[in-house]
């Protein structure tokens, strides 16, 4: 059975791992798109250590964007990118996007907005053939992932007319994640592309690569498709809760003070022990 001096520093250590994700989270309260992270601990015979650190992936309250380009997931799920370096694909929930210069949907960080080409009739096309929304639906009902390939989403503007993609005088983006373009003053709607979401099974099992942008792994199996509502104009704030971490690190703080002044007696006696031992 290990000392009562080995089970202070293992509680030590836990305390302090715990100290440092609560503030993480206090400092992101305000950071668009940031999951909370959350511990858990274990205890044995050498004292507490950390159980899990698992990401909550709850719904985080909406807030203004700086652009109807900008959006909002509302509901369980992730939008898809797609690295322009090295072509990978990555998700996320912070929809800060928007159209570059050549009239790409883009992230910040550069890489492209994934969706699906859509036909006059509002189905996804797969190479030739289209998808209708009944099949996508009951795939989507059933968990399953629909092997369709994405595309990068495109609204060039013609610089003869100043038109998107020559035809089109604006766009809009629905709910349901349809972007159309409208033309004879709004009466005329196409759809054009869908901005696809997916969601995963085991969410907590996802790898974050930086912050707010997660990669598949074993744990989060593959991925499904997504069942969230998209808000044009909107931005995801993080989920954080200023109060329950206030309150967090306040309990942190008391135990690793308990924790040090543990250490500090058991030094004392083991120094006292040393003395009496050399007389």
């Amino acid at each position: 059975m290990n000392d009562i001096y080995t089970t202070a520093i293992n509680t030590q250590k836990a305390t302090n791992n715990w100290i440092d994700v609560v503030a993480d989270n206090l400092t992101n309260v305000y950071t668009p798109g940031f999951r909370e992270n959350k511990v858990t601990f274990k205890t044995f015979l050498g004292g507490a250590v950390i159980d899990q650190n698992v990401r909550n992936f709850g719904q985080g309250k909406s807030t203004p964007g700086t652009s109807n380009e900008n959006l909002f997931l509302e509901g369980a799920g992730f939008f898809v990118l797609r690295d322009k370096e090295n072509n990978k694909v990555s998700y996320t929930r912070l929809g800060e996007f928007t159209f570059d210069s050549e009239g790409v949907y883009r992230a910040t960080n550069g890489a492209t907005v994934q969706g699906y080409i859509l036909n006059d009739k509002g189905e996804i096309m797969s190479g030739t053939k289209s998808i209708n929304a009944d099949l996508y639906e009951e795939t989507a009902l059933k968990g399953g992932a629909m092997s369709i390939p994405t595309t990068n989403i495109k609204l060039w503007i013609d610089p003869n007319n100043g038109k998107f993609l020559g035809k089109y005088d604006e766009y809009e983006i629905k709910n349901d994640g349809t972007i159309y373009g409208k033309a004879d003053g709004g009466n005329r709607m196409v759809p054009l592309y869908k901005i696809a979401t997916v969601n995963f099974h085991n969410p907590s099992g996802l790898y974050e690569v930086k912050d707010g942008l997660f990669v598949e792994t074993q744990d989060s199996g593959k991925p499904v498709i997504g069942r969230g509502e998209i808000r044009s104009g909107l931005l995801e704030q993080s989920n954080i809760s200023f109060d329950e971490n206030s309150a967090a690190y306040q309990q942190a703080k008391v135990q690793m003070e308990l924790v040090n002044a543990l250490i500090k007696s058991n030094k004392e006696l083991l120094q006292s022990a040393i003395e009496i031992a050399t007389q």
